[in-house]
């Protein structure tokens, strides 16, 4: 039986600890989609849509069973149409539960076509996240240890540091 998971996400931009949840996925599923989404909230991103999907795509290029896709709408209408019987969330700390918990219950809601699994990262990269990375690159700090090398580059270009 083959399993197809979705890891969505806004991805402004793609950190290592993303690519960390991508790689475990990878290794548990069959397919991967690291679904982009266009819609951001009430974000404000750093990156385009377009900029966020190649760079994930960038991130993740060595990985032969991931497929980096842009989408807009319900994460779960996406699932359905692609295949994908799994979302793949990742929880840094206890703070990400609750909303993660109402979210997969809200799918769950919308559809008993497709399941929610969590996944933790791993220690070192537990406190990464794209808003903290995207501020101390802003305020001239470095992300070496937090981004691959050509997000880092993306974002040095973008904070006007290159």
């Amino acid at each position: 039986m083959t399993v197809s998971a979705m890891y969505p996400g806004t991805f402004d931009p793609i950190t290592l600890g993303h690519e960390d949840l991508v790689r475990r996925a990878a290794r548990l599923y069959d397919r991967v989609v690291v679904a982009v989404a266009a819609n951001t909230g009430s974000k404000a991103p750093m990156f385009t849509f377009t900029e966020r999907v190649e760079l994930a795509q960038g991130a993740l290029i060595d990985l032969d069973n991931i497929e980096v896709k842009g989408y807009e709408g319900l994460t779960v209408d996406f699932a359905r149409e692609n295949g994908l019987a799994v979302i793949v969330r990742g929880l840094r700390a206890v703070s990400d539960f609750e909303y993660e918990f109402q979210l997969a219950n809200m799918n769950r809601h919308l559809t008993n076509e497709v399941e929610t699994v969590f996944l933790t990262p791993t220690d070192k990269y537990s406190f990464i996240s794209s808003t903290l990375v995207r501020e101390v690159a802003s305020l001239g700090g470095d992300v070496t240890e937090f981004v691959s090398p050509k997000v880092k580059l993306a974002l040095l270009e973008r904070c006007g540091r290159t």
